[in-house]
């Protein structure tokens, strides 16, 4: 968090806590993953009365974790797979630091190199974080680009990678399918399927259903806009002792009430959360949530924006406890590209303290498997999974799987084509009613966890300002391109 042209976003002003009003105001979270504890935290730190209330037994949404015990008696915390927490998730790790000061309970992955179906391999350690000279500098070292295929680039059609903003550039691409992009600017095949398909598909998503307004963001966010670089972070411990347990503790010590295993199942005008009565509303559930609590509120129109969200193909994580060790020179974590499905690979006790306890104590190994938007059964994805780990980590195939876990969900929004027009914002046409979500329109150069954390910051602002009160700072990267002659040849440039 070093990039002296991040941009910070002024918070409304006001009264300095909403103990100053006539009436504290009550307000309902819905949904106690990252967007609803933002939006808690920033709440209750102005001094409204908050009550969370999370469908799950745990907190964290798609981030948290459950306990469960493997066949050989230990106990275990299960998760939906790996998350990257990178330097320039500004809302995010600013959240994160109220109940961790200094962020100590994160770890940094020095590299995670990317691999494809021909033995490639990509690495991001050692990068320059000059924006611009990190992704020359990647091009130029990287096994999968050709000096003549640099030279060959379409320059003109590779403009929006260079001149992002919001709403321009999804008003410019977001028809486009992001891999029918990469093929208008002559991307060479074997780097479009490492570098850009590993990140494409973090959205969950197929590049050819994805849309390249999306792409051009992800590539402004991590390379072109940020000096932050492309070296992330990662908890030292499962998500909930590292993350969510202590955040919960500070909420609670704020006055926040967090109700967890409560399936909310009406929200009526008033406001009344399941006959309960608030006098705000944060909506922060997923897409199939916000679905089923629309209800009547709002107008026709937004409501039927809301009925249009749509989420991805499912995913598979399958994680095995494995009786032997993967070699020690493994990293800690992989991307794969042209090796379906498999699209990447975590050594969990690389960097997580009770995968690394387990596998100190059994001599074995904690391995992780991520298929996204998979195309086949749940069953045939995870045979075709562990038939790659042994490919990939040939060491694997002599080793008995002592324990595993799957999960197999399809619950993530989908970031498809022509979608960003009707997306749904944090502001409603309800008073009161605020929506936030990694599914939520912000204009503001965002993407995944930093989304939620973000569209979370965002009503709570929004709901503070109605009343008054002061709202808190938003950071992000720069919203537009850094550099100003691409601007302008952009400019120049007809627009499709």
């Amino acid at each position: 968090m070093t990039d002296r042209h991040r941009v910070v976003h002024p918070g409304p002003s006001g009264y300095p806590s909403a103990e100053s009003l006539a009436k504290v105001p009550r307000v309902a979270v819905v949904g106690g993953g990252i967007a609803g504890l933002s939006a808690a935290t920033a709440l209750a730190e102005r001094g409204a009365r908050v009550v969370v209330l999370e469908r799950e037994e745990y907190l964290g949404g798609r981030v948290g974790g459950w306990s469960t015990v493997l066949q050989d008696g230990s106990p275990a915390t299960m998760s939906r797979g790996f998350h990257a927490f990178f330097r320039q998730y500004y809302n995010l790790r600013n959240l994160l630091e109220r109940s961790d000061p200094g962020l100590r309970r994160l770890h940094a992955v020095e590299d995670y190199p990317l691999i494809d179906d021909s033995g490639r391999i990509d690495g991001f350690k050692g990068l320059p974080q000059t924006p611009g000279l990190n992704a020359l500098a990647f091009a130029l070292r990287s096994p999968t680009f050709r000096p003549r295929e640099l030279l060959s680039l379409n320059a003109i059609a590779a403009l929006p990678l260079m001149t992002v903003s919001v709403p321009g550039t999804y008003e410019q691409l977001d028809n486009i399918p992001a891999a029918q992009f990469l093929r208008d600017i002559n991307f060479p095949e074997a780097a479009r399927h490492l570098a850009f398909g590993v990140f494409s598909r973090s959205f969950f998503a197929d590049p050819e259903e994805m849309s390249a307004a999306e792409l051009a963001m992800m590539f402004h966010l991590y390379f072109l806009g940020s000096s932050e670089g492309l070296v992330f972070d990662v908890p030292t411990s499962p998500y909930p002792q590292a993350l969510w347990d202590p955040l919960g503790k500070y909420l609670e010590g704020l006055g926040v009430e967090i109700r967890t295993g409560v399936s909310v199942s009406s929200v009526e005008r008033g406001f009344s959360v399941d006959g309960e009565k608030f006098d705000a509303v944060v909506l922060a559930a997923d897409v199939g949530g916000l679905k089923k609590l629309t209800g009547d509120l709002g107008t026709t129109a937004w409501r039927e924006d809301v009925a249009a969200l749509q989420n991805t193909p499912p995913f598979l994580v399958h994680r095995v406890w494995l009786d032997k060790p993967v070699n020690a020179d493994r990293p800690a974590f992989i991307g794969t590209g042209k090796m379906p499905p498999i699209d990447n690979i975590s050594i969990l006790e690389r960097f997580e303290d009770e995968a690394a306890e387990w596998a100190s104590r059994t001599g074995g190994s904690v391995v992780e498997l991520h298929a996204y938007a998979a195309t086949d059964s749940e069953d045939d994805t995870r045979e075709q999974l562990m038939s790659r780990m042994h490919e990939i980590y040939p060491e694997t195939a002599s080793a008995t799987v002592v324990a595993e876990r799957s999960e197999w969900r399809d619950d993530c929004p989908m970031f498809g084509l022509g979608h960003f027009a009707r997306r749904p914002t944090v502001r409603t046409p309800e008073p009161g009613l605020v929506l936030a979500g990694d599914g939520i329109r912000i204009d503001l150069p965002v993407a995944l966890m930093e989304r939620a954390a973000t569209t979370g910051l965002h009503a709570a602002n929004t709901l503070l300002a109605g009343w008054g009160v002061q709202g808190h700072d938003i950071e992000t990267v720069p919203v537009k391109g850094r550099f100003r002659v691409f601007e302008a040849l952009g400019r120049l440039m007809p627009r499709p």
